[in-house]
């Protein structure tokens, strides 16, 4: 069997609708498994399952605000009548805000929490009931970075990061004796068109200055690319990683451990 093998696995990915996650369910895809795109704007979801089912490969796509139990609990449901199993949870969705606390308002802080945070355990809280059934199951959670270091006018990303670290630790140890495993991704700043977007809408005609100055904050000199992002996560969700659970990995052109 050649190596990193999909077949037969059936993959949920949150936020799969555009950057880290559509890329995610591409390189899935490829290597055989069914995918379930999970965005809150359906036309985006559709448009990468289209993708992916025009290329031969197989995927459904939903509309679902990840940071609504209800809506969770029945568009996993919906998935698990449909394929049977749930192999693989990819929590990718996730939004970001710059500022520091005190320019940090609790309309602030609630919107990040409600989506980085609560959309992960509305997730788990859904999903684990059938990987327990089943005996089985990987899960991995999208974090930053910012879980690990101090990051200036990052207050609420931050907090909600070190959150996902947290809940994946904890799940993998909870769950050991179900055989799920559970790790996490922290990569630094990478390049995909929400990066774009912001630089454009923040920087107007500075655009090639600040995205120089943004790609050498990683001693490697540039921004990783959201394909380097997709293929840890095909390894971390694949049979060969079998032995990992409970860690979180960055991927981050040395950001944490070489900046001085």
């Amino acid at each position: 069997m050649p190596l990193f093998n999909f077949s037969n696995k059936n993959a949920i990915i949150t936020g799969a609708g555009s950057g880290i996650g559509k890329n995610i369910a591409l390189v899935f895809a490829e290597q055989g498994a069914s995918v379930c795109i999970i965005d809150i704007n359906k036309e985006n979801a559709q448009i990468v399952a289209d993708e992916i089912n025009a290329k031969g490969g197989k995927a459904i796509a939903f509309a679902c605000n990840v940071g609504s139990q209800s809506e969770v609990i029945g568009t996993v449901l919906q998935i698990y009548q449909q394929w049977g199993k749930i192999d693989i949870l990819v929590n990718n969705a996730g939004i970001a805000h710059i500022g520091n606390l005190e320019n940090t308002s609790e309309a602030d802080f609630d919107r990040i929490f409600q989506v980085n945070v609560k959309g992960i355990y509305n997730m788990l809280y859904a999903v684990i009931p059938y990987m327990k059934s089943q005996q089985s199951g990987v899960i991995l959670n999208m974090a930053s970075v910012a879980a690990w270091v101090g990051i200036p006018d990052r207050f609420a990303y931050s907090m909600s990061k070190g959150a996902a670290v947290s809940m994946t630790l904890s799940v993998a140890k909870d769950y050991l004796s179900a055989n799920i495993r559970c790790n996490s991704i922290s990569p630094a700043r990478v390049h995909t068109p929400f990066v774009d977007g912001f630089i454009s809408k923040n920087y107007a005609g500075k655009e090639s200055e600040i995205f120089e100055k943004l790609s050498k904050t990683q001693p490697i000199g540039r921004m990783a690319k959201p394909e380097e992002i997709a293929a840890l996560a095909l390894y971390l969700c694949s049979d060969e990683a079998g032995f990992i659970t409970g860690t979180d990995y960055p991927i981050d052109g040395g950001f944490i451990h070489l900046n001085n």
